[in-house]
This record gives C-alpha cells, structure tokens and sequence, in this order.
C-alpha cells in the first residue's frame, strides 16, 4: 500500500458516501437537535451544509486513510507482539485524529446549516462563525467530543470490517475481497459501531450547535434533566441506517478502488 494509493482510495470514498447519504444525515442531525425535528427544519432543505461537506470530505478522507494505512504497515512491520486486531484499533484511532483536524470544522458549519430550518448555507454559517470574537474556537467546538466518540467507533468497526474481510477471503481461498463482500462487511461493522455509540453522537450533535462553549458533563446533564435518557438515542434509527449505508459505499468503494489502482 503506497501513500498515494490511500490518498487517491480515500478521496473517492469519502465523496461517494458524503454526496450519496447527506440527507439522511440532515434527518439525524435535526431528530438530535434542541427542540427536535420539527422545530430544526423538519424536511425542508435537506441539502444545507452540503458545501462544507464538499471541501472538507476529500482531504478528510484521504488524512483518514493515508494514516490508517501507514501506520498499519509500520506496526505489522514494527516486530512488536501485537495482534491484527490491536494493529487495526490503533491505525484507526490515530486516522480519526488525523482526520478530524479536517473533520471537526466542516462539521460544526454543516450541523448549524443543517439545523437552521433550511435558511441558513454554508457560507452563511461560515461568515457568523468567522465574525465571532472566538472565530476559531468555535469552529473547533466539539472536537474533544468528536474524537471520544470516533475512537470508540473506530475500535469496534475497523476491526470488524477487517475481520469479516479476512472470513469471506479465507472462506473462498481469495487473496483479495470482491467488491460485495468488502461493502457488506462494511455496512455490518458500520451499523453496529453506529449503534453503540449514538449516545456520543447526541452530545457531540448538542456541544456543536451551542452558540457558547458547553462542558461535556453538562450537556450530558442537561440532556438527562429536561429530557430524559432516552435523549441520548434520538437518531439512532437513521444513523444506524446511514452508517450502515455508509459503511458500505465507503469501506467498499475504498477497497474497490485501491485494489484497481494497485492493479494498474
């Protein structure tokens, strides 16, 4: 696996999924949001935020991938006693913090364009923040929270997918995954990471959209007081489905691609 094999891989992945899946993360978004559905726009303007998502999913992607992957390789290569599933929790989560350096930004824009009822653009939200005393604070709000709840997801799903992965191969005598079985895999390991950790994805969703800075603790509180524990599930049913979806078109489409790219 070359540097510019990821990159090129993770670039196409991260298009094809965030193009293919954006409104059902609007859905998500507004179902997590103070005030919920209705109140955050309901279905209009499904597409809000979608030009941040646009600058940001390419170069996030590839960060993603071409960390994942190098730091993969060293650790197989290190000599290190560690076992193929540790190798792949701990090339994720180091990807998840690259990638959120990207990440973090085009998704606190996107949520409050998502949020807004379909009136407010990208642009618009990114001209609020910017005019802000805490410009760059703001865009970064949540990302502490972020990678709490990446890390946890990348643990369970990369792994998974991996394994899975290496089940269909070693069942069929294969070197290399078909495209199906990479994409299902992907939407297996995605959807059950997606489930286990929407109560993370809650606190982020809140912390992001807060017009001040919020403690971790007490959005938690806050969330449990006036709404019940039951809160911290909202969404879980389109993030489930949209992850899952997700796992699929960007697992797969990734190990598609590199395995033609490495074909050439």
């Amino acid at each position: 696996m070359s540097f510019f094999e990821a990159l090129g891989s993770g670039i196409c992945a991260g298009l094809a999924v965030d193009l293919s899946l954006f409104p059902v993360d609007t859905i998500k978004t507004r179902l997590q949001a103070k005030g919920g559905f209705l109140a955050n726009g309901g279905f209009q303007g499904v597409y809000r935020g979608l030009g941040s998502i646009l600058v940001g999913s390419a170069p996030g992607a590839s960060l993603f991938f071409t960390t994942y992957e190098t730091m993969k390789s060293k650790l197989s290569r290190s000599g290190l006693p560690l076992s193929e599933p540790v190798i792949h929790m701990t090339s994720g989560s180091m990807g998840e913090i690259a990638a959120c350096l990207v990440r973090v930004p085009t998704e606190v824009i996107k949520q409050r364009a998502q949020a807004s009822g379909g009136t407010l653009s990208s642009r618009n939200v990114l001209q609020t923040i910017w005019n802000s005393e805490q410009s760059w604070r703001s865009l970064y709000s949540g990302y502490g929270i972020t990678i709490a709840r990446e890390i946890p997801f990348t643990l369970i799903q990369f792994p998974l997918w991996e394994y899975l992965k290496k089940t269909w191969r070693t069942s069929n005598n294969r070197e290399k995954n078909l495209a199906h079985e990479a994409a299902m895999s992907g939407s297996i390991a995605g959807g059950i990471a997606a489930a286990l950790t929407t109560p993370l994805d809650v606190i982020k969703t809140r912390i992001m959209l807060s017009q001040k800075r919020v403690s971790y603790v007490s959005t938690v509180k806050n969330i449990i007081h006036l709404e019940g524990t039951r809160a911290l599930f909202s969404g879980i049913v389109p993030r489930v489905l949209w992850l899952s979806g997700g796992g699929a078109i960007f697992l797969g489409f990734y190990d598609t691609v590199f395995n033609f790219i490495h074909d050439q």
